[in-house]
C-alpha cells in the first residue's frame, strides 16, 4: 500500500522560499501523476500544483504559476515542490497526493492516495 509522507515545511517571510518533499513507500510514484494541494484555515482544500508521471510537464494554480516548482527523483521515490517568492496568501496546510493515473489534474477526485500534510506559515 503507497505511503506519502511530506516534509519541508515551516515559517518563511514573504519573498522566501521553502522547499518541500513528497517521500513514497510500498510502491514506486514512477508511472503515476503526483499533485500538491493545500488547505488554508477555514478553507477547502485546493490544487496547487501537479506533474505528470514522466516529469515533463508541470499544472499550476494561476496564482503560483512562476513561482513554484515540481521536480521528481525517481531513484528516491520522491518528489520535491520548491515554492519562490512566497506570499502570506500561500499559507496552509500542504498535502501530496498519487494520481490515478500518468497525467496531472487539479482535482482532488483523481488522486487516490494523501499525505498527512506539512505546515507552511508565510509571515513576517
Amino acid at each position: 500500500q503507497l505511503q506519502l509522507v511530506e516534509s519541508g515545511g515551516g515559517l518563511a517571510q514573504p519573498g522566501g522560499s521553502l522547499r518541500l518533499s513528497c517521500a513514497a513507500s510500498g510502491r514506486s510514484l514512477d508511472h503515476s501523476a503526483v499533485g500538491w494541494f493545500r488547505q488554508a484555515a477555514g478553507k477547502g482544500r485546493e490544487g496547487v500544483s501537479c506533474i505528470t508521471s514522466s516529469g515533463e510537464e508541470q499544472y499550476d494554480l494561476d496564482s503560483v504559476r512562476g513561482r513554484f516548482t515540481l521536480a521528481r527523483d525517481n531513484a528516491k521515490n520522491t518528489v520535491y515542490l520548491q515554492m519562490n517568492s512566497l506570499k502570506p496568501e500561500d499559507t496552509g496546510t500542504y498535502y501530496c497526493a498519487s494520481g490515478r493515473g500518468g497525467y496531472c489534474s487539479l482535482l482532488e477526485v483523481d488522486f487516490n492516495a494523501w499525505g498527512q500534510g506539512t505546515q507552511v506559515t508565510v509571515s513576517s
